[in-house]
């Protein structure tokens, strides 16, 4: 939905200012007038000549209007070709309004990305900035800079002509796969080196039996919990995990946070675990891992895709589909502090407990952390 259809009027722009240097452009969103069958909310940029990589120090800020705190802020990963970039966006999560950076970029302007989200861009008179006159042909396309680019500036991503008839591609780094061959990746050396790192869990069920829905692939009541063990430089251990609470703090030690707990799949994007790569230098280790609270015995019948994605640099990639013993608790990562650089371990370790040892302090054991446990729920 575009800001012009937008009949709530919950969604305004209020225009770009100047000050000190730098230009504001401004979007205000009233949450609370938010039709309720919006889910997501984009926040995107285009550019009206020249590309991302010509504009220095871009970033997006989220402020709440009643007090005036800023309450989230993404700096814009290197861009270099890009005419249009999804900054971010405000999504709907268990009842509330949360805020999720993106940084994907479109080499192909505002017709690219509107392309991408469905949207079907064929009047000019829509689509040509109030300030700026409308081009006369490929209207959606971001005119010539008005000075030559430099010799360094690759060619425009599109032809001044019409634009083919394939949705243009977004710009996006090349995934990394970890295999049994190569299990371990440098983040700094992906590009990963600062913001925040997102690990998600998308999880089915090798064989369907009957009766057993959900987009776990499991029943009803399947209830897999993401978490971490951590070591900070410190010293310091504990665990970020939907049992007992344990969510933890994005900007506090120990600089990792569970955003929700899923008991039932059927949150879009599942469980998310955050580190704060800002924080390099306070871990030593760090230990994902995920396990089966209720509604399954064994992660033998489900397969697995486990996703890091840094704020800025390529997403890592892995797939969990080796169980072949009753193991309720799979140790799934080991992010470890080399020499001030994180590196990713893909571990697909699944461990099985012995009688009344809970899954817990059984990967406690075999990773030598050595943390007393106490029993807990959620």
């Amino acid at each position: 939905m575009t800001i012009e259809d937008n009949p709530s009027g919950a969604v305004r722009h209020e225009g770009k200012r100047t000050a000190g240097g730098r230009v504001t452009d401004t979007l205000v969103v009233d949450l609370a007038r938010v039709e309720g069958a919006i889910e997501r909310i984009v926040l995107a940029a285009s550019t009206d000549s020249g590309t991302f990589g010509q504009v220095p120090g871009l970033y997006i800020e989220v402020t709440d209007a009643t007090s005036g705190q800023v309450v989230a802020r993404f700096d814009t990963p290197g861009a270099t070709v890009e005419t249009a970039f999804v900054l971010g966006e405000l999504y709907r999560r268990q009842g509330g309004w949360k805020f999720r950076a993106v940084g994907q970029g479109y080499g192909s302007g505002l017709e690219g990305l509107a392309t991408d989200f469905g949207i079907t861009v064929d009047e000019p008179q829509h689509a040509a900035p109030a300030t700026a006159p409308a081009p006369t042909t490929a209207p959606l396309a971001p005119p010539p800079p008005p000075a030559p680019a430099p010799a360094t500036m690759p060619p425009p991503a599109a032809p001044p002509a019409a634009p083919p008839a394939p949705a243009a591609q977004p710009v996006r780094l090349s995934k990394v796969t970890l295999t049994k061959a190569a299990p371990s990746v440098s983040l700094a050396k992906q590009g990963g080196s600062s913001g925040t790192l997102r690990v998600n869990l998308n999880w089915q069920v090798r064989k369907q039996s009957p009766g057993r829905i959900g987009r776990w692939g499991g029943g009803p009541n399947l209830d897999l919990d993401l978490g971490a063990l951590y070591e900070l430089a410190d010293g310091r251990k504990g665990v970020v995990q939907a049992l007992g609470n344990a969510f933890g703090s994005l900007h506090r030690p120990p600089y990792i946070h569970l955003d929700a707990d899923d008991r039932t799949g059927a949150m879009a994007s599942g469980e998310n675990l955050s580190v704060n790569l800002d924080h390099t230098r306070d871990f030593r280790r760090v230990l994902v891992f995920v396990t089966i609270y209720e509604g399954a015995r064994s992660f033998a019948d489900l397969h697995a895709t486990v996703t890091l994605q840094p704020q800025y640099g390529a997403p890592v990639e892995f797939s969990l589909d080796e169980c072949t013993v009753p193991s309720p608790v799979c140790a799934l990562a080991l992010i470890t502090n080399t020499g001030g650089d994180l590196v990713v371990q893909r571990e697909a370790r699944y461990l099985v407990p012995e009688r009344g040892v809970s899954p817990q302090r059984t990967m406690d054991q075999a990773y030598g952390w050595g943390m007393n446990w106490t029993p807990g729920r959620k």
